[in-house]
């Protein structure tokens, strides 16, 4: 069999630049090389897209000088990886036959990217662009959620536009959803960027002003003293939870210090909990995953707060960690499916998807 072209994307125009770097170092040195020839493809904060044989450590390093502009151009029947030259002249290096894109949060995980790749009609691994725009945005999952009677905590939706000139109306709605600690972070970012946990008016101010930093939307929502527990989902219309995973963080909550810098949060897989709480937990994760209409993977996020022994949905992640220690991979290598094995059953999925819309009618005859 040939091998498949793939393009591993990372980076990106995200406050989770640099966690992406991680993960994509992370699955290329997972992916299999026997069965895929693979090209990097890196993306700046400013958006600047380069390729090169070793792109993931320029990037690593924050210099792409040795590295060359690369484009993919949005129209079906030529889904190849294009160099642009210094005067603008395109040429294709290589054909692609699906794309893995490891870009965590904005312009990655939002169903942008995704748009592209469906106008180049490239196939590419995860959630579409449904799927991905509403599981970032965390106010409109939440809406979701409650619609298909998932249980969330109570919260609210703010603008940042406005906090500088007349913050008390967002201040009185946010004291609104629940008594003192209330959590602050920005509605479309993940890996805790942005994330506060307040316990006063002055904490709050603070905490709505750095949320405001990363997006125009903030969500608060009513803190609580839980375990974090987290779920694998893998599949397309048959989607299967792996084991439940429970994160003890070394700070006071899963902060971005404690998933990414400090190596001391432990992980436990699978979860000490009872097999009831399990199966609920798995069950309500399939049962999002599909209200999203989700494809290949997500991480489900749970919350299992500690008095009432209640679980609540927290939040999807379409583009889940993928470094040696992130919760995913780890899940599924409890469940019986190790890295390598995950990966090419990610690819296969990716490529069932694409076979699937590709059988789609585009035409109406009735038009004519």
């Amino acid at each position: 069999m040939p091998k498949l072209h793939l393009a591993v994307f990372f980076g990106g125009r995200s406050g989770e630049h640099e966690v992406s770097l991680m993960s994509a170092r992370s699955v290329l040195e997972t992916l299999d090389r026997d069965k895929y020839q693979v090209f990097q493809v890196g993306i700046t904060h400013d958006g600047e897209w380069f390729t090169g044989d070793d792109a993931i450590g320029a990037f690593e390093r924050g210099d792409t000088r040795g590295l060359e502009a690369a484009t993919l151009l949005p129209e079906p029947g030529v889904s190849g990886l294009y160099v642009r030259a210094e005067d603008s002249r395109l040429s294709k290096i290589a054909d692609l036959d699906l794309a893995v894109p490891i870009l965590h949060g904005s312009f990655g995980e939002d169903g942008t990217i995704q748009g592209l790749f469906e106008m180049v009609d490239l196939a590419y691994v995860g959630g579409g662009v449904l799927a991905s725009s509403v599981a970032m945005d965390k106010g409109l999952f939440k809406w979701l959620m409650r619609a298909h009677q998932i249980p969330v905590l109570e919260f609210a939706i703010l603008d940042a536009a406005g906090l500088e000139t007349d913050i008390d109306p967002a201040l009185d709605r946010a004291e609104a959803v629940a008594d003192y600690p209330l959590f602050v972070k920005p509605a479309n970012i993940g890996s805790s960027v942005g994330l506060s946990k307040v316990r006063n008016r002055a904490d709050l101010v603070e905490g709505l002003m750095e949320a405001a930093r990363y997006d125009r939307r903030i969500i608060v929502e009513r803190g609580i003293e839980a375990r974090e527990i987290e779920v694998g989902v893998l599949g397309n219309e048959d989607p299967h939870a792996s084991v439940p995973g429970e994160i003890i963080p070394s700070d006071e909550f899963y902060s971005y210090r404690a998933k990414y810098i400090d190596d001391s949060s432990e992980l436990r897989i699978p979860a000490p909990i009872d097999i009831e709480t399990t199966d609920e937990a798995r069950r309500m994760a399939v049962e999002a995953y599909k209200a999203i209409d989700g494809a290949g993977m997500a991480r489900v996020d749970l919350l299992l707060e500690k008095d009432t022994e209640t679980l609540y949905l927290n939040e999807i992640n379409t583009i889940p960690g993928f470094t040696q220690i992130s919760m995913y991979p780890k899940l599924w290598e409890a469940s019986g499916l190790p890295y390598p094995e995950l990966m090419d059953r990610l690819i296969g999925l990716a490529q069932a998807r694409k076979a699937q819309n590709d059988s789609l009618v585009r035409t109406y005859e009735g038009a004519s």
